[in-house]
C-alpha cells in the first residue's frame, strides 16, 4: 500500500463531500453562489469551481444514499444554525469517517493504489466501522 486511507480521504473524499454540499445548497436550496460561499466560509470562486466539477469531482457522493442524506441534513443545519467554519469542517470529517467505516472507499482506494488488496485490508472498517 503506497497511499494510506487518510491520504485518500483528504485528497478525494473531503473535496467530493464539499462539492456535493455546495451542490445541495445551490440546487436544492436555490441559494446563490455568493450565499453558499458565505454559509460555507469559502470564496464564491471556490463555489463556482465545485459546481463546474473542477473540484471534488472524483467521487460521486450521490451514489451513496446514506452519505448523501447526511449531507442534506448538514445543509439544513448550516442554513438554520449558521455553523462556523470549524463546525462545518468537523461535520464533514465525521461524514468522511463514516464513509471509511462502511468500506465505501475500498474500491476507490484500490483504483488509486493498485498495490492495495481490499480483501486483505480491513483497516478502515475495523477502526471506523
Amino acid at each position: 500500500m503506497k497511499i494510506n486511507a487518510f491520504e485518500v480521504a483528504s485528497k478525494y473524499v473531503y473535496p467530493s463531500l464539499r462539492r456535493r454540499l455546495v451542490e445541495i445548497l445551490y440546487r436544492d436550496h436555490k441559494l446563490t453562489q455568493t450565499q453558499v460561499a458565505e454559509l460555507l466560509h469559502i470564496t464564491q470562486s471556490a463555489v463556482s469551481r465545485y459546481l463546474r466539477m473542477n473540484r471534488g469531482s472524483f467521487i460521486d457522493i450521490s451514489n451513496f444514499q446514506d452519505i448523501d442524506n447526511y449531507l442534506k441534513e448538514l445543509a439544513d443545519k448550516i442554513i438554520k444554525e449558521k455553523l462556523t467554519e470549524y463546525q462545518i469542517h468537523a461535520e464533514l470529517v465525521e461524514i468522511a469517517l463514516k464513509m471509511l467505516g462502511k468500506g465505501y472507499l475500498c474500491p476507490i482506494h484500490e483504483k488509486i493504489d493498485p498495490e492495495l488488496d481490499p480483501s486483505k485490508c480491513r483497516i478502515c472498517i475495523d477502526l471506523f466501522g
